[in-house]
């Protein structure tokens, strides 16, 4: 395990445990004496989008990157439409299915991958592959399930549960049309992050004045500035969350980037627990167990694998 990866790797997993934190702060939060609660989910993306654009220009300005080379248009407008819906569709399903629900559903994202790597990229895994993601999806998602009446009480297949699938079918089409234009184009991951999220600013844009959201946004933004802060906190940690992540696709593949996006969520409760002091059940120790005998399956079977092609 070469320490570059050791990097984009902490880099994943540290910027989006803080976004975590401050985007649950604010959209749990409440503003005002009439508890007023922010909902502007596409504008937070395009603020996302903005703040990323902003970051991989200066990356590339920083490392002297002069490209030709660019991410066709019409692949831009296709991951950032994907992108997009995948986004909005997660942050819209919270409004009809719980947190552990919503949890689970995202936590078995590497299985979109592997389908659409196989169906759209006319790759192939060995069928060890496949059992180590299952070992690592079952292990995030039971140890994140929270067994209470609460959460068993909603039962059926409605707006939410169509909006979780939506979220993840889109994930593993962007993930999949990323993968298509890595291999067909040598593109920088700063020229291919700075092409994505130019799409994506003119996509949000006609979509904010088309819904009237920007003007509802910017008078939110009057009455409680202290939002500005937040949603910019929130900005700057996806924008550093994303260039790890392209880092990361361009470098070490797609499914990698997928395993890792997912034990990352695993590892920010594991930390809560360490730091507050909660009590593991049985079943959440177990989860633990399944997800590291993923992990190290998944690193011996990637040795194996290499020494089988260098013989």
């Amino acid at each position: 395990m070469s320490l570059r990866f050791i990097a984009i790797a902490g880099g994943i997993f540290a910027s989006f445990w803080i976004f975590g934190l401050l985007q649950e702060k604010l959209f749990k939060g409440t503003f005002g004496p009439d508890g007023e609660t922010f909902t502007f989910v596409m504008s937070l993306i395009f603020v996302s989008s903005l703040v990323n654009l902003a970051y991989a220009y200066i990356m590339m300005k920083i490392q002297k990157i002069q490209s030709d080379v660019h991410v066709p248009a019409v692949y831009q407008f296709s991951i950032s439409l994907t992108y997009l819906l995948a986004m909005t569709s997660s942050f819209l399903a919270l409004q009809w299915v719980s947190y552990p629900a919503q949890v689970l559903a995202k936590s078995a994202k590497p299985i979109p991958v592997l389908v659409m790597g196989v169906l759209l990229g006319n790759k192939s895994y060995h069928i060890a592959r496949y059992l180590m993601v299952l070992l690592i999806v079952m292990g995030v998602g039971l140890f994140m399930y929270k067994d209470d009446k609460a959460a068993s009480s909603e039962i059926g297949f409605g707006m939410g549960e169509l909006l979780l699938i939506l979220s993840l079918v889109m994930d593993g089409l962007t993930n999949s049309l990323q993968e298509r234009v890595m291999s067909k184009h040598s593109i920088k991951s700063e020229q291919f992050m700075f092409d994505i999220n130019q799409a994506a600013l003119l996509l949000l844009g006609i979509s904010l004045v088309y819904t009237g959201e920007a003007f509802k946004f910017v008078s939110f933004l009057n009455k409680y500035p202290i939002v500005l802060l937040q949603v910019g906190g929130v900005a700057l940690c996806s924008a550093l969350g994303q260039f790890c992540i392209y880092k990361c696709i361009t470098e070490f593949g797609t499914l990698t980037c997928s395993i890792i996006t997912t034990t990352r969520k695993f590892f920010t409760v594991l930390s809560s627990i360490i730091i507050f002091g909660h009590v593991l059940k049985g079943r959440q120790w177990f989860a633990i167990l399944l997800v590291f005998t993923g992990l190290l399956l998944d690193i011996y079977h990637g040795k194996s694998s290499k020494k089988n092609i260098q013989k």
